[in-house]
């Protein structure tokens, strides 16, 4: 059964090995941050400080930063088996004969399991406070790195409307707390379409907005998927947990928010209201520079009795984001080869922090195709801040980041091999010429044929002969060998 909430979720951890207890004071002011960063390091496990300096309220920290807490929360033991079922939903289609409409019933009513659920009220509903008994400050929002410009919430779900259509979006946007009542809205240039659009049509001064922290792992976790602008983020959370999420309607708003969430801000953005945000410590191990953000005014909480806190931190690779990260990599596969088929598998390493290098696999089937490959990812959605992109053979293991180094750097003249592309790039990117603006590379380093220019034989890899290597396998356990 999936989890109802974070706390059902916090339960499984526990139960696995997977969650230490804090019963200790600790500082939210960047002691809880060395705590967090040295278990991620280290393999070690989810962090429950009971007792984080200053608040009453618990922080859970780590509850994804690791492959097999990723399994837990996806409740899978295999993040290909979800891919697995992305590919056969986007690949079903009517059959002829009713004997094989049949056969389908079952799929079609798991899909119609997927939509939220609206309800009229919610455990985040336990407790309502507005006007003057609002307050941030009593929320253990942690203070991540030294140089940061204040406390950061960091796992927010952010909740809006599309003005037109009145689909909702929800994303996962970094808030700076100024003060007990208004925070930044780091909703960067390319992201966040309800708000441009708005400002754009002019006809309105303010955005409703509403942002949930802790729900059940996977609508969590659908804040962060790279998904469409169209897409309900809400929807995809049912499809992970084959439940749909409840919603409830929040007090100020009609937003909906999920009802097992364990704590709602509910507020607005004025249009063109910006405030200086940063610096912040970021996912690329740098301080991402100060800029000036939107600014959301909080106008009502809503919370459980005894709600739990969850954040995470972000900073010099591994941290928790890139076990995150890798999740959606195997799951979105089947997504990518929608659109290239001939794409095999990809890998986005650590050290590249998601936008900086991936790595891709094809069945390479006429000249140029590499580059194809690499133009058309360019275009996929997010996929379009890639700094750099590798396209190798399908005889390459792309998730033995040493195999790729070898067998790309003896693959490749760098001048006949490597391309520049110019366009947007990420708003973190702190290296590129302009904010927003930047190049990307592309390197071509598949086997080069006849056809594409390349007239010298190409060598094979060395390899002992199997033969061989079955009777030095005998002989090696006879000399006593391990």
């Amino acid at each position: 059964m999936p989890y109802q909430d974070l706390r059902e979720f916090v339960r499984a951890l526990e139960k696995a090995g997977e969650l230490k207890r804090i019963p200790f004071e600790v500082d939210p002011h960047l002691e809880i941050t060395e705590f967090a960063d040295r278990s991620v390091k280290s393999g070690g496990p989810a962090l429950l400080f009971e007792k984080p300096k200053g608040s009453s309220v618990p922080l859970l920290i780590n509850a994804f930063a690791s492959p097999k807490r990723m399994q837990i929360a996806l409740e899978t033991d295999n993040m290909d088996s979800i891919a697995a079922r992305i590919s056969e939903f986007l690949q079903m289609k009517m059959p002829d004969g009713f004997l094989n409409k049949l056969k389908m019933l079952p799929i079609l009513a798991e899909v119609g399991a997927f939509f939220p659920k609206i309800v009229k009220d919610g455990p985040c509903k336990e407790v309502i406070r507005k006007g003057a008994d609002i307050n941030l400050n009593e929320f253990p929002v942690l203070h991540c790195w030294p140089d940061d410009g204040g406390r950061y919430i960091t796992l927010p779900m952010v909740f809006s409307k599309n003005p037109v259509t009145g689909k909702r979006n929800c994303g996962m946007y970094r808030m700076q707390v100024y003060d007990e009542r208004t925070t930044g809205m780091h909703w960067q240039t390319h992201k966040q379409e309800h708000y441009r659009r708005l400002q754009a049509e002019g006809k309105e001064t303010r955005m409703p907005v509403a942002v949930a922290i802790g729900c059940d792992p996977a609508t969590i976790y659908s804040a962060i998927l790279p998904l469409p602008p169209d897409i309900d983020e809400m929807m995809i959370a049912g499809f992970l947990r084959s439940k749909p999420v409840e919603m409830v309607k929040c007090e100020t708003s009609d937003i909906e928010v999920p009802a097992q969430a364990e704590i709602v801000l509910e507020g607005y953005v004025n249009l063109g209201e910006l405030r200086r945000e940063g610096p912040f410590g970021d996912h690329t191990g740098f301080y991402s520079l100060e800029d000036d953000y939107p600014v959301f005014h909080l106008e009502c909480i809503t919370h459980r009795k005894n709600p739990l806190y969850v954040t995470t931190i972000v900073g010099p690779p591994p941290m928790e984001d890139f076990y995150m990260g890798q999740a959606i990599e195997r799951i979105f596969l089947p997504l990518m080869r929608m659109q290239l088929p001939e794409v095999i598998d990809m890998c986005m390493p650590a050290e590249g922090i998601f936008h900086n290098l991936m790595l891709i696999k094809i069945r390479k089937s006429y000249p140029g195709h590499a580059r194809k490959v690499m133009h058309a990812i360019w275009g996929l959605g997010q996929a379009m801040f890639t700094k750099v992109i590798v396209v190798m053979d399908e005889d390459v293991d792309i998730h033995n980041v040493s195999e790729v180094a070898w067998k790309a750097l003896n693959n490749i003249d760098p001048e006949r091999d490597i391309e520049f592309a110019h366009g947007p790039v990420d708003s973190l990117d702190h290296a590129s010429r302009l904010a927003n603006y930047g190049s990307k590379m592309g390197v071509d380093a598949t086997k080069k044929w006849p056809s594409e220019g390349f007239t010298r034989p190409w060598p094979d890899v060395i390899k002992m002969s199997p033969d061989i290597v079955s009777r030095v396998a005998d002989l090696w356990k006879k000399a006593g060998l391990t």
